[in-house]
């Protein structure tokens, strides 16, 4: 899989989560499965995208927004990583 269709991957994936139309867990998979994607892009990508995807997975075990977890943030701060990987890869 080449790291643009990694990236069309992952923001189909994160359209659904914010749809609830994919589960926590399947996006999870799904965001930590993306190797092209992390070898196309400097390290420091797959460092701050697997972080944001941690902190996701700690907010899943709430089943409300929390001061310290917020996952509308959360969702929000993944979609900027990816438009960042966009221009990166499009650079």
């Amino acid at each position: 899989m080449s790291a643009t269709v990694a990236l069309a991957t992952l923001r189909i994936a994160l359209t659904e989560l914010r749809r609830n139309a994919l589960s926590d867990r399947a996006f999870i998979q799904a965001a930590r499965s993306q190797e092209a994607l992390f070898q196309a892009l400097p390290p420091k990508f797959e460092e701050v995208w697997l972080g944001l995807v941690d902190r996701l997975e700690s907010s899943a075990l709430f089943a409300e927004e929390s001061c310290s977890f917020s996952q509308t943030d959360l969702l929000d701060n993944l979609a900027l990583v990816l438009d960042k990987a966009e221009a990166t890869l499009t650079a």
